[in-house]
């Protein structure tokens, strides 16, 4: 069984999956937008910090096994850092994220229609928002389509994101996620439609494909997987003049609960001590700016900072309200530190509650004050649940991710 894989981007889970699909023997090509050769010779001349953000799309497959379209996603990269904002606005910029992936699904439409000519694949594998023509072309080349969701269906966010409207009207203007034009809402249905077989990265990004009206074809939970765990991690001891070290690392959005931690963290005085990690998405949240001058901010840190930051904090607070996995939970586990998060995340499929981290009602203020008012009645729960923590990240790295999908794509078609 060959397959063709796409996605625009990169990331983690789509490295191990290209690991997992080329280990079996049945990859058949990896499309993407910008795929970097670490061999280039003139990736030396390059400053530092340039070089280490065009290394991270390499692949961990030979060049020939790559097809790449990179002009839109450089232009995504580049234009906004010389000016041309316009060119990435949401949706209709020539360059906006929306863009980039319809641009790479047009091509590997174009790929699909070629290969059935030539070497004809079983498969092809998409991601939302950049599947729909290639999935078209597969269809009538008679090639099967597997979709992978990454974060909840769009009917459920509207019902479940569309009640923070009510419950947090000062926090309304900071759900960004609301705004998708109708078109593109129908072509992630019609995605939807035309898949033979649905992969999610957790329970609660399945459920919320209930929504969906219409017949869904099999759906699978597949949860992503951890990163290197630290090998040592030395837990400081919480009194009363020392406050417990809080940390929340995301997009500054009532999506992420962050008007229930705000309000609960209150209650707590200087028994606690918040450190905010991430951008705003919108300047005109009073209640937003207002909450982020009483605690440590930090609009924007490179990935190995805030890995430190996770290790030097006792608790994350990830209170989300419609996730479709959150890898921030899995990062802070693997550096030791334990995390209160929801049931709207992929804390039910990898946390034991009460054992390696805690789980709790999203959108509710009372039960992340509860849980808060836990570890500070008993402090020693942090190291215990740390390193549990830790234990459980060490059974899951991301090439056990990658064998599970690819057993699941197997057994599912």
């Amino acid at each position: 069984m060959k397959i063709v894989l796409s996605h625009p981007t990169g990331n983690e889970f789509v490295r191990a999956l290209i690991k997992a699909l080329s280990k079996q023997g049945m990859l058949a090509e990896f499309d993407t937008t910008v795929a970097a050769d670490p061999a280039s010779a003139w990736l030396t001349l390059l400053p530092g910090s340039l070089k280490q953000e065009w290394l991270r799309r390499t692949y961990p497959i030979p060049q020939e096994e790559i097809n790449s379209f990179p002009l839109r996603e450089l232009g995504r990269m580049i234009l906004p850092r010389v000016g041309f904002k316009s060119a990435v606005k949401h949706e209709t910029g020539w360059a906006s994220v929306d863009a980039v992936y319809r641009g790479l699904d047009s091509e590997v439409a174009k790929r699909i229609l070629k290969l059935a000519k030539e070497n004809k694949p079983a498969a092809v594998y998409a991601y939302e928002d950049g599947a729909l023509q290639s999935f078209r072309e597969a269809k009538q080349q008679g090639i099967k389509c597997i979709y992978d969701l990454p974060i909840g269906y769009w009917r459920a966010a509207r019902v479940m994101l569309g009640a923070e409207r009510e419950r947090w009207p000062d926090w309304a203007p900071t759900l960004t996620g609301l705004r998708d034009s109708e078109a593109k809402l129908a072509r992630k249905d019609e995605e939807i439609r035309l898949a033979d077989s649905i992969f999610v990265a957790s329970s609660f990004t399945a459920k919320t494909l209930q929504y969906f009206e219409g017949e869904l074809p099999p759906v699978s939970v597949v949860p992503y997987a951890f990163p290197p765990v630290v090998t040592e991690r030395h837990y400081e001891k919480i009194t009363g003049a020392r406050p417990l070290k809080l940390l929340f690392v995301g997009g500054l959005s009532q999506r992420k609960g962050i008007a229930d931690m705000f309000a609960a963290v209150k209650t707590f005085g200087n028994k606690v001590e918040l450190t905010v990690v991430g951008s705003k998405l919108v300047d005109n949240c009073a209640v937003l700016n207002e909450a982020l001058t009483k605690h440590r901010w930090i609009p924007s840190l490179p990935h190995e900072g805030v890995l430190k930051l996770m290790h030097q904090h006792d608790v994350l607070l990830f209170p989300s309200l419609f996730e479709g996995f959150g890898l921030v939970i899995t990062e802070a586990m693997a550096q030791g530190t334990p995390v209160i998060t929801t049931d709207r995340t992929a804390g039910p499929d990898i946390i034991t509650n009460g054992a390696d981290g805690w789980l709790i009602q999203a959108g509710s203020t009372e039960k992340l004050q509860e849980a808060i008012e836990k570890i500070l009645v008993k402090p020693a729960m942090v190291e215990t649940a740390g390193r549990a923590a830790m234990a459980t990240a060490q059974k899951r790295p991301w090439e056990v991710y990658g064998r599970e999908l690819v057993n699941a794509i197997i057994h599912n078609n």
